[in-house]
């Protein structure tokens, strides 16, 4: 959510900064805008809408300088308008910010009995009149210190000034924020990936530190005014065009990428020769686990509640699942026994971060589950474990879902077999499985026709249902969120034994339901299920695998098959057909697929 990018050059910036923001699409924004710094003047280009928007008004214009900060913004305080959008400036400071200010409007009270004039609706101006007021009597750095004290919430902030037109300022707390390091110029960014483009060199702040970065340096000081010495940190530099190739979508092309980012992870964690998984060196005793607690959210959730059953099948460990925004606001009872696990896509999620911030607080172990390494989440977790999915464009993750949950299986049989949990065989047999994923993933793609079929009824229906046991309850919510996020109609996934005690009132003639049944242990309890909702009406599409035993129901509507595996591994497959459902719905609706409504790829705010 947002994206902020700064350079300080001596050369014009406007373009790069313009082509930064374009790398920072994927967090989902509604308007974008540039302020640079030239022959003594502040000057702003905004508009609402997208980054090629800004681009054609530059280029008409022509406003560039040497010094400037760029932003795309997803809308918190304010409606999207060219009015709310970022930078917000004033004669003589120029402010992006993201994260919310939750003070604002005393603020705002304060600042306008001191004659201050506001044009938006937004909570970021407070701060470019809060500097503005301190500068008439500060410092640079004390002004910076002050507005620190007096600003509640979190922010990620970036600021250029008339009178001070050789330096870009950052400042952060609890919102990410990158400083990159070039040839006669550095960078701001909201993160490594849009510094990419520029620099494979970064130092990341940490909460309530600032910066003021120069042309040929940048100087680091700490919540206390301190000047201090930051680590800088060289990340990947590979430099992956990554475009769309000859589909029409990213998410379309991400959902087929999915054979080969799974093969690429195991690659990664599976030595085929020895048949084990590296997965080594935990800094804490396996064998001294009682409880593990998965924290996420959203998708990343639903990829906990997956792993929830497979470590409970598989070891003796006690999990519990637990949203990421409500675990940091109960009152947890820690445990030196715990093992707190993270899954994030981005490792930026703003609740995931604050409640590992939590952990990390009470000396608890950690472990974060992401696909950026470089990421918060990431460098503050006593242990890490990538997904290797590379990038991940689409709003709605698809190859991101499936990294997760190869690598909580992954790390599930390996604390299995450690613990001797299960036996040395078991465990061989499980890896022999699990090695035959990309190829059945691909064979899985082959249902995409019959999935497009299907999708018409799911596109124009005022609401449907998902219904799973087992494995199959998480991918039911999995596959209804999909749905709402792309096609923005109402969907709703539940176990298939709850429906009964209250659901089944919404079945009625014609509305499309989601069963998933693969022939496991709860395969008969959820075709039974599935019949109560055809005998009201409801239209059902059958997510199963393959067999020769073939179910017996005159009125089902549709069935989709999906390859055959061991019962633990079926999500990784059930789940294909309905990413395939979720896209072509929105296809049909004629919907911005990569870019849902009011949804970003980051949540970097509450």
């Amino acid at each position: 959510m947002c994206g902020i990018v700064g350079i300080n050059s001596s050369k014009p910036v406007t373009g790069v900064i313009i082509n930064s923001l374009k790398k920072l699409e994927y967090r989902g924004y509604d308007s974008a805008g540039v302020a640079v710094l030239n022959d003594g003047l502040i000057n702003e280009t905004k508009c609402e809408g997208r980054v090629e928007n800004l681009e054609n008004i530059f280029l008409k214009n022509k406003n560039d300088g040497p010094v400037g900060i760029g932003h795309v913004r997803w809308a918190t305080h304010g409606i999207p308008s060219q009015l709310n959008a970022h930078p917000h400036s004033s004669e003589s400071v120029s402010v992006v910010h993201n994260g919310i200010i939750e003070n604002s409007t005393i603020l705002k009270k304060h600042l306008i009995r001191a004659g201050h004039q506001f044009k938006s609706q937004t909570d970021t101006e407070v701060i470019t009149h809060l500097i503005s007021e301190y500068l008439k009597k500060n410092d640079l750095k004390t002004s910076i210190l002050k507005m620190l004290k007096r600003l509640h919430g979190s922010f990620a902030i970036g600021i250029i000034l008339k009178n001070f037109p050789d330096v870009v300022v950052g400042v952060r707390r609890g919102s990410p924020l990158a400083v990159g390091y070039g040839p006669n110029e550095n960078y701001l960014g909201s993160d490594s990936y849009a510094l990419k483009t520029m620099t494979n060199k970064v130092t990341y702040l940490d909460d309530d530190e600032f910066c003021f970065i120069y042309k040929d340096h940048v100087e680091f000081y700490s919540a206390d005014g301190e000047k201090i010495n930051k680590e800088i940190i060289e990340v990947s530099s590979e430099q992956s065009d990554y475009d769309k190739g000859n589909f029409k979508h990213y998410m379309a092309k991400e959902i087929h990428e999915q054979p080969v980012t799974i093969k690429a992870c195991l690659k990664e964690y599976i030595d085929q020769i020895n048949q084990n998984i590296n997965i080594i060196n935990f800094p804490w005793d396996i064998n001294e686990i009682e409880n593990i607690k998965l924290i996420g959210c959203g998708t990343a959730y639903h990829s906990c509640l997956t792993a929830k059953y497979w470590i409970e099948q598989l070891t003796n460990i006690e999990v519990e699942t637990d949203i990421a925004s409500e675990f940091r606001y109960r009152k947890n009872r820690f445990k030196k026994s715990q093992l707190y696990i993270f899954v994030s896509q981005s490792g930026e999620t703003a609740d995931t971060y604050a409640a590992l911030d939590l952990c990390k607080k009470n000396n608890m172990k950690t472990c974060s589950i992401v696909n950026v390494i470089e990421s918060s989440i990431a460098r503050d977790s006593d242990y890490v474990l990538p997904i290797h999915c590379g990038p991940e464009v689409g709003v709605a993750s698809t190859k991101a879902f499936l990294g997760q949950l190869l690598v909580l299986y992954l790390l599930t049989l390996k604390l299995s077999v450690e613990r001797k949990d299960v036996s040395q065989a078991k465990y061989k047999e499980k890896i022999k499985s699990v090695l035959m994923l990309p190829k059945l993933i691909k064979e899985t793609l082959s249902t995409e026709n019959e999935i497009q079929e299907a999708a018409k009824d799911f596109a124009h229906a005022k609401g449907s249902m998902f219904l799973g046991r087992g494995y199959s309850f998480p991918i039911a919510l999995e596959g209804a969120l999909k749905l709402k996020e792309l096609a923005y109609v109402h969907a709703e996934g539940y176990p298939a034994g709850e429906m009964k005690h209250g659901p089944l009132a919404l079945i009625e003639q014609g509305m499309p339901v989601v069963v998933i049944a693969p022939r496991d242990e709860f395969y008969k309890k959820t075709v039974s299920n599935m019949q109560e909702v055809i005998s009201r009406g409801g239209k059902v599409l059958l997510i199963s695998n393959k067999s020769t035993d073939e179910i017996s129901s005159e009125n089902l509507w549709k069935k989709i098959d999906v390859e055959t595996v061991n019962d633990d591994l079926l999500p990784f497959l059930t789940t294909i057909p309905l990413q395939l459902l979720a896209y072509y719905a929105a296809h049909i609706l004629g919907y911005d697929i990569d870019k849902p409504r009011n949804l970003a790829k980051s949540v970097t705010v509450e």
